[in-house]
């Protein structure tokens, strides 16, 4: 990663236009090829920037001064980076990211529901956490009251990936004689709109979690609405 504070001006043009005009901002350079301009404020978000692919090429304006031009091949957006003095420069090689190591919350929802599986679907009934499959483990096996096979999955919160994911672990399990038919649930304390869309169509249940009330915390016996 190649970090650059420089006084600078930052120009974006594309979809729509967008102007910078000259302060002292954090230029960072990552190994996937995007380029991020953050300021000191604003909290973890830049204030502007250009995803992979794109390619940054450094080169020297009419008044003398380094002017950056980020291209995207795929579009026609344009970040131009207009630099007045650099005050720091530095690169550092971060090496290979282990990646997102699955939340303290998330798993305990998985552990809670594998306790009490019926509050997805009444007559549910747990036959093993973590059921291996060749692309991964499905959090939940379970049977239903008629005893057909469920697979759940669970996500603290309910995209289209996480459906696309129960959608992949569905396909391999229905192949299995002894296990099918496999439908699938899709559990999570949110489930985006979207996502929802999704999961209907391909006929999947959607059920949203209470994570206070799974844990005993929030009773809804003692609520008074």
């Amino acid at each position: 990663m190649r970090l650059v504070v420089a006084r600078c001006q930052v120009d974006y043009a594309g979809r729509l236009t967008a102007h910078l005009p000259m302060a002292t901002r954090v230029l960072m350079i990552k190994a996937d090829g995007s380029v991020l301009v953050h300021s000191d404020g604003g909290s973890y978000k830049p204030l502007n920037w250009m995803s992979p692919p794109c390619a940054l090429r450094e080169g020297t304006a009419e008044d003398g001064r380094i002017e950056w031009t980020v291209t995207n091949p795929k579009s026609d957006d344009t970040l131009r980076i207009l630099i007045d003095e650099v005050l720091h420069e530095s690169v550092h090689e971060l090496g290979v990211d282990p990646g997102l190591q699955k939340d303290g919350v998330e798993k305990h929802l998985q552990e809670l529901l594998a306790e009490h599986p019926a509050t997805l679907q009444p007559g549910l009934t747990l036959v093993r956490r973590e059921f291996p499959t060749a692309i991964g483990p499905v959090d939940l096996m379970c049977r239903d009251a008629e005893g057909a096979s469920v697979a759940v999955e669970i996500k603290r919160r309910g995209e289209i990936d996480g459906v696309e994911q129960l959608t992949r672990y569905l396909e391999l399990l229905n192949r299995d004689p002894l296990l099918s038919p496999v439908r699938g649930i899709f559990a999570a304390q949110e489930i985006k709109p979207q996502a929802r869309v999704l999961a209907t169509d391909r006929g999947i249940a959607c059920a949203v979690v209470d994570y206070d009330a799974l844990r005993g915390l929030d009773d809804p016996s003692h609520r008074l609405f």
